[in-house]
């Protein structure tokens, strides 16, 4: 039998996202307007064996309930369960965003440096953009080694605003 990855819209102050689950975690937290929206989702469905479905789940409403905590400035970190589908090198950089603290950022060649990969640089900025789980996987802050704000799925508005509100809450905003 094949999965079936549930899909649900989530109205963000800065954007739609679709949040999907399969198998108790979630796979997906996406901008439907994104430019390269259907091969994020051929991904899916090749590395997951399956499908999607418009529907909800108990991950999904967990997923959501957290982004509005998030987006009210209440949560600065997520204990939503993640499935990361792509291949280890990415799964390598998606954990590795994981460790970027709230209301901080890295440079892509900071993270290929971290993960000890230096030279790897272009395929740090490819496995950032192909993380499925935004803000959930903070690649919003993976900024250049200038410390510019660099290409976003979501747009480079949308990414501003993510990193206003997180840094709002910690320290006053350079952005």
């Amino acid at each position: 039998m094949k999965n079936v990855i549930l899909t649900k819209l989530y109205k963000a102050p800065c954007g739609v996202l679709t949040l999907g689950s399969v198998a108790g975690r979630l796979c997906l937290c996406d901008w439907p307007a994104e430019k390269h929206r259907s091969l994020v989702q051929r991904r899916l469905e090749t590395a997951l064996g399956a499908s999607f479905t418009d529907g909800t789940s108990e991950v999904i409403e967990q997923a959501a309930l957290e982004l509005d905590e998030y987006f009210a400035g209440r949560r600065n970190s997520f204990d939503v369960p993640l499935l990361f589908a792509g291949t280890d090198f990415q799964k390598t950089v998606w954990t590795e965003l994981l460790d970027i603290p709230y209301g901080q950022t890295a440079s892509y060649a900071e993270i290929a440096r971290r993960i000890g990969r230096p030279e790897a640089v272009r395929a740090i900025a490819n496995a950032v953009g192909a993380n499925a789980l935004s803000v959930f996987i903070p690649c919003h802050r993976v900024v250049g080694s200038d410390r510019s704000l660099t290409g976003y799925a979501g747009g480079l508005e949308a990414k501003r605003a993510l990193l206003n509100l997180e840094f709002n809450n910690t320290t006053p905003s350079t952005l």
